[in-house]
């Protein structure tokens, strides 16, 4: 999708289809709409579907006037963010969303956005307005062969005189970069396992590096072995389709030599539960348990273009955990990288065993920081839902870190607590950890393990498995990949560089 910045009067703009937000400055039940922007022209647009109550200002809600009195736009579409006290980058966000997701399936291929007036400013309206537009414009039926091009082709962002234009085009730079990285993660968890082996994940990953100036370097089998992987080996053993090491490496030029981010990403490609073999009815959905690794393959993809000045090496262990005669079983003993053993107790908590080589292997890189992001756990979903994702953090300055990211990503985590009581859940009788912890605190007994392979280093534990797919459409997303991570990891990132912001 192309993205274009006029910086004018948006009365005089040739569009489409003009976008306004409206937000509701009603108190209870009472609606009192109005624009987020301050612009006669499209005040007495808008004031008929206003005065008439079409327009309460609802998140979501979208109504269009055809031929706006006084705008050289073919049409105007209002689009709902919510009530004003609660008017912030996300609620833009999700309204430019739903104004694409409402134009779609009427063929219309462009439009242009009228700035909103945000408190925090205009680089948050700018991110919002392009980061929800790119994200609405993503839909999973790829495969369909009566598959209709609904895809909006082009949008632009209409800013009042007077602004910085140059500063104002380096934003929207930045949102298409973030927006097109999200919806790149969203492709590669949509795809089936038979169309995303871990061999062509990591095809797919190397594409990405190159085609952005990263470095990327691909191990199979025997240097996963060399390396003694293995609990990670462990998992991939059952499986017919090779295992694959991605490892992804941001350099600047004129980065200082510390800190070094460690991004580590879950790749299963698709999880069966292996021995301890998970129920027929929903497996199909576990296509999407690289959701972890996807998301640090977007976000380095977002680095690789935003060039911010720190070093950031990803790693993504990407395999399949199926059953077979070559499967590991529950009851094993693995030896990890770090010389840790594992008893297995259940065969289907698998993402912890690849992310903790993972983790130690990007310590060995000389990581000294470290953030990882897996479909780990369904506990998670039960004690958080679909709304938050899960976090964990070993060390306050590191979560801060996190936190302001949020701040501008958007993106709804919430820290569960990393106790030391929660390890005797998961002290093996015959080796030093087991694998599961039982039924109770299990996304937390999971983060207790991989705890385990970080050593002293600051680190941060992603459990995404409630919020990196999508099972009903939202008004500003289509069901299925959310991308949810990438934002928020790329944000992490540029908290630890000055330089970019």
């Amino acid at each position: 999708m192309d993205t274009k910045l006029v910086v004018g009067n948006i009365a005089d703009v040739e569009t489409e289809c003009l976008i306004v937000i409206a937000v509701d400055h009603g108190e209870k039940q009472k609606n009192e709409p109005k624009l987020a922007i301050k612009d006669g022209a499209a005040d007495k647009a808008a004031s008929e579907l206003i005065s008439a109550g079409e327009v309460t200002g609802k998140q979501g809600e979208t109504v269009m006037l055809h031929r706006p009195q006084g705008l050289k736009a073919r049409r105007l579409l209002v689009a709902g963010a919510g009530k004003a006290k609660d008017f912030g980058h996300t609620a833009a966000r999700k309204a430019a969303g739903a104004a694409v997701r409402f134009l779609k399936p009427k063929m219309i291929k462009s439009c242009a956005f009228a700035l909103p007036e945000l408190g925090s400013g205009v680089e948050d309206a700018m991110r919002a307005v392009v980061e929800g537009a790119f994200i609405a414009n993503f839909d999973p039926d790829t495969y369909r062969s009566d598959r209709k091009d609904q895809q909006m082709k082009e949008i632009t962002v209409i800013a009042s005189n007077g602004s910085d234009q140059g500063k104002l085009q380096q934003n929207l730079e930045q949102a298409r970069i973030i927006g097109e990285s999200q919806n790149f993660t969203r492709e590669l968890v949509n795809e089936p396992s038979n169309r995303l082996t871990p061999t062509i994940f990591a095809e797919r990953a190397r594409k990405m590096c190159e085609s952005v100036g990263l470095k990327c370097e691909i191990m199979g089998p025997d240097k996963i072995k060399e390396l003694k992987m293995g609990a990670f080996w462990s998992v991939a053993q059952g499986s017919d389709e090779e295992p694959r090491l991605i490892v992804m490496r941001h350099e600047p030029q004129g980065a200082p030599e510390k800190p070094v981010i460690g991004l580590i990403g879950k790749g299963i490609t698709f999880d069966t539960g292996g021995i301890s073999i998970k129920p027929a009815d929903g497996m199909e959905k576990m296509k999407y348990d690289m959701a972890g690794g996807a998301a640090m393959i977007g976000a380095m993809r977002a680095i690789g273009l935003l060039k911010p000045k720190v070093k950031v090496i990803s790693i993504v262990c990407a395999t399949e955990n199926m059953p077979s005669g070559k499967a590991q079983k529950p009851g094993d003993v693995q030896i990890a990288m770090s010389g840790k053993s594992i008893e297995i107790i259940n065969t289907d908590a698998e993402g912890r065993l690849v992310l903790a080589d993972g983790l130690h292997y990007a310590r060995t890189l000389g990581c000294t920081h470290l953030i990882d992001a897996a479909t780990l756990t369904g506990a998670v979903v039960v004690a958080l839902g679909g709304v938050n994702a899960g976090v964990f953090a070993n060390d306050e300055d590191i979560y801060q870190h996190f936190a302001r990211g949020l701040q501008k990503s958007g993106e709804k985590f919430w820290r569960l607590p990393l106790d030391g009581e929660y390890f005797e859940q998961i002290r093996s009788n015959i080796a030093d950890i087991m694998n599961t912890g039982g039924r109770y605190g299990g996304a937390i007994t999971a983060a207790m393990f991989l705890k385990e392979f970080v050593g002293d280093t600051p680190w941060i534990h992603l459990d995404i498995a409630g919020t990196a797919w999508m099972d009903d459409n939202k008004g500003w997303m289509a069901k299925g990949p959310s991308g949810i991570a990438v934002r928020s990891l790329v944000e992490f990132v540029r908290t630890f560089d000055g330089t970019s912001r």
